[in-house]
């Protein structure tokens, strides 16, 4: 934890100052107290507020919070994922932990959702997630997708990982299609650009009807 608040700490109070809005990857309520305290608005969970002390923390503050899906830890994520219906039970798993968030005291105005691509799935979960991400819809809740450069890129292009940039904007666009609000991205200007063009696409068909 120490070498996390040392890491992450002077970064977030330098961005702070800008007053630019800060979000902070983090599981620990040690360094959500920290990083709160230095201005950051808004705290990322990989786990979901399940570690003791979480949901209390976040509850006493007036952050935004995003809640992530991961099947295991970061050690065990990746080895031999399974699930029945992988949509399915993410859904069911970040409904329960909205439900839990709003009955710490966490109202659901500052909640988001992330499947977590990547965390705890094979490429086959990564992608079925992506083609049923409407489904998500049904919890009510802003759905945040982060899927830029990841390895089910490379298993579709065969494209190492600084060769992704047309894939990850192409993967983007497909979320939105299908109901992300927000898209964490490597590649800022391009994506901006791409979907800059759908909203133009979108307009004009509107002004057509």
């Amino acid at each position: 934890m120490e070498d996390e608040l040392r890491r992450v700490m002077p970064v977030v109070e330098a961005l702070a100052a800008t007053g630019i809005p800060i979000s902070v990857d983090t599981s620990k309520p040690q360094v959500m107290r920290a990083a709160l305290a230095a201005g950051a608005a808004v705290i990322n969970d990989v786990r979901a507020l399940q570690l003791p002390g979480a949901l209390e923390t976040v509850a006493a503050a007036d952050c935004g919070v995003v809640l992530m899906h991961m099947q295991g830890t970061p050690q065990t994520m990746q080895i031999d994922p399974r699930y029945e219906d992988v949509t399915a039970e993410v859904a069911a798993f970040l409904r329960a932990r909205a439900e839990a968030a709003v009955a710490a005291g966490i109202a659901r105005e500052r909640l988001a959702i992330d499947p977590g691509f990547g965390f705890g799935k094979t490429v086959d979960h990564n992608y079925e997630l992506l083609a049923r991400l409407r489904e998500f819809a049904a919890l009510g809740l802003p759905l945040l997708v982060g899927i830029s450069r990841k390895g089910m890129l490379k298993h579709a292009t065969g494209r190492a990982v600084d060769e992704r940039t047309v894939a990850s904007v192409a993967a983007a666009l497909l979320a939105v299609e299908r109901g992300a609000q927000i898209v964490r991205v490597h590649d800022v200007a391009a994506t901006r650009d791409a979907l800059a063009v759908r909203s133009a696409v979108i307009e004009h068909e509107r002004r057509g009807q």
